[in-house]
């Protein structure tokens, strides 16, 4: 039986995402126009996408369907 292996998280989800976006927007920055550029930003785009929603998930302004 395996044993599965725990640890605690340092950085939430939000600023994990947050860096991954960071991330990738610099290295985009430093290519030329083209396809791998465009590819960096739009994985950028999804990681500022998905910390949005994350932070709207865990809002307390958020309501329970009726």
């Amino acid at each position: 039986m395996q044993v599965r292996r725990h640890f605690k998280q340092v950085l939430s989800l939000d600023d994990h995402l947050r860096m991954f976006s960071e991330q990738l927007k610099a290295k985009a920055a430093k290519l030329q126009p083209g396809r791998e550029r465009d590819v960096l930003l739009r994985r950028a785009s999804a990681a500022d996408t998905a910390s949005h929603i994350n932070e709207w998930a865990n809002s307390s302004g958020l309501q329970a369907p009726k």
